[in-house]
This record gives structure tokens, sequence and C-alpha cells, in this order.
């Protein structure tokens, strides 16, 4: 049987008892059934995993002994801060899920010439944290011991006056260019990817990014839509210069 991997908070060590959040304590009491004594894995975003065991579990609280950690995760060989022009609900949610999957390092919403929604400052809030929790299951899941950084909706010249610029690849997606990943010379360890939302980048936007250094690249023949370009543009990265190559 698969043990559960639950993020926390809390600071976690070895030879401790931890009392979990609330959203903890109803998943593992309500949704996976478990029982006092069952094995449980922990981690706080700090490059460990720490092993439990239930000690108590109780319809409101939820107690774990922390037996023991895992080595620290290694930092990733190639750092990905993906720039994502702010789209729909569902769709949002399964380009930032599947991107944490994938390895990235940051996130930035971005509010584009093209984007089809407007939130309040209130409203984008609210969306950050419900992102920041899309990022933390993504994360239990796939069994990343740090944490994706979801950072606040930014206007796209922010984020571009913001990026990392020493020793970075600057890249955006656009099935109008004439360069591919392939052909592109990296820089550093770092990429920054710049999507735009589900009507694309707009000329301006376009142009605003190739100003500020940004490279236009397409992935072969067809326009993805805006959850499906980010999985393909980071599988491709990873895959050319990041953890997907053999060690």
């Amino acid at each position: 049987m698969r043990v559960p991997r639950i993020f926390t908070s809390l600071p976690l060590q070895t030879d401790c008892q931890v009392e979990l959040e609330r959203e903890s304590v109803h998943h593992l009491q309500q949704v996976l059934r478990m029982k006092s004594g069952a094995a449980v894995k922990l981690f706080n975003g700090d490059g460990r995993d720490y092993n439990g065991l239930l000690t108590d579990c109780t319809r409101k609280t939820v107690r774990i002994s922390v037996t023991g950690r895992s080595n620290e995760e290694p930092f990733p060989i190639l750092q990905i801060n993906l720039g994502l022009g702010l789209s729909k609900g569902e769709r949002m949610d399964f380009a930032i899920q599947k991107s944490v999957e994938l390895g990235v390092t940051s996130i930035t919403p971005l509010l584009t010439e093209h984007s089809v929604i407007r939130l309040s400052a209130v409203r984008l809030q609210n969306r950050r944290e419900h992102w920041k929790r899309v990022a933390i299951a993504a994360s239990e899941q796939s069994g990343r011991c740090r944490l994706a950084d979801i950072g606040d909706a930014l206007p796209l010249p922010e984020w571009l006056s913001k990026r990392e610029t020493l020793n970075g690849t600057d890249i955006f997606l656009d099935h109008r260019a004439n360069t591919t990943l392939d052909r592109l010379a990296r820089t550093g360890s770092t990429v920054n990817l710049l999507i735009g939302p589900e009507g694309g980048l707009s000329p301006k936007d376009r142009n605003m990014a190739q100003s500020a250094g940004f490279i236009g690249i397409r992935l072969g023949p067809r326009v993805l839509r805006t959850e499906t370009a980010p999985l393909a543009a980071i599988s491709a990265i990873q895959v050319l210069w990041g953890d997907f190559r053999e060690a």
C-alpha cells in the first residue's frame, strides 16, 4: 500500500510530535480513513521527506510522531520561471498543476492584453491562495520536496522588468516564430518562459517581450492551447537542458 504524503507548514525534525492542520486532518481522517499506527510521510518544502506514524487520529485531531527523514533533495540543475497569461478557472489550474509536476521553479500569473478575465485585487489574492493549494497538491503527488513559488499576478511589463537576467535564457512561445528550442543556445542555468493566455500574446505583448530580450520560439507546426503549451514547452526544456536527461 502506498504511504500517503502530506504537506504541512509546520517545522519538522526527527524524534518529535506534530499536530497537523485542519485540512490535513480532514484528508487523512475522512478521505483516506487512516487509523492510529499507520505510516505517513510529511514534507514542508525544506527539501526533505519525513517519515512518521499516526499516534492519534480522531475527527478533530491528527498527531504524528516523526521517526526519520530522507536525504536532502538536490536543487534543480535548471531553474524554470514560468510567466503564464491569466486564463479561466480550470485551464489555469491544470497548467499550474502539470507545470509543478514537470519541475517548474516558479509561476507568475500575468495580466496581458489578451487576458479574458479581469479580477479585483481581493479576488486575485484569493485565486493565488487557491493556486498555491493546487501547487502543493501537485508536489504531494509528484514527490517534490521543494515547493514551486506561486507569485502575485503581475502586469506583463512588470514581470519582464523583474525577470532574472544574469546567466538566463529568455524565451516566449509564438507559433509564428522561425526558431525552435533545439536551435537555441542556452545561457546559464535559468530559463524564463513566457506563455500567453487563451488569445495568445498580442503584437504589442510580443514586441514588448522582444524589446526585453526574449526570443520567440515555436513548438512544431501546431497552435497549442494555453493549458497545453506549458506542458509541451517545459517537457522539451527538461529533455534538452534539464533533469529529463540521464544524470
